[in-house]
């Protein structure tokens, strides 16, 4: 997927913030979906730690995350939720690999602490390289201070 800079108004963004967003699309034409299914869209939303997955412009699901601080940084995924009735149409696997897709354009770690993040990175470990154990606990730690995540 490719990521496509561009303000979103707030007709266009459900979530009603009007930022500017980060707009993933496929980069490929395979990975749009065709015969009638839905076009996927991943919106990068940084101030709310929110990646987001739109069907058709209808929200369907997203990874919750923060950015550590420290050096180096790292993008920490928290949860992956998908809407109840959207399962089986491989969002969280879109949400996931757009994540760490994501990460290798800034060129920082992701450190998984979502358990579907985590267990979507074993079965792709070209994708998603193994974070240091030393930012794994780090993470930790910073999540574990952050209220309301």
């Amino acid at each position: 997927m490719s990521v496509i800079e561009k303000p979103v108004s707030e007709s266009e963004n459900d979530r009603g913030q009007g930022a500017a967003k980060c707009i993933a699309r496929p980069a490929f034409p395979h990975a749009i979906e065709e015969s009638g299914m839905a076009e996927r869209e991943i919106r990068d939303d940084r101030g709310q730690g929110r990646l987001e997955a739109y069907d058709d412009g209808v929200f369907v699901g997203h990874i919750a995350y923060f950015t550590m601080a420290g050096d180096p940084a790292a993008l920490v995924a928290v949860h992956t939720v998908v809407e109840p009735d959207q399962g089986g149409k491989g969002i969280a696997g879109s949400l996931v690999r757009e994540f760490y897709a994501m990460a290798a354009r800034e060129g920082v770690p992701v450190v998984p602490l979502c358990p579907y993040a985590a267990q979507w990175a074993e079965r792709h470990p070209d994708e998603a390289p193994v974070p240091e154990a030393g930012l794994v606990s780090e993470a930790e730690r910073q999540l574990r201070e952050r209220p309301g995540r």
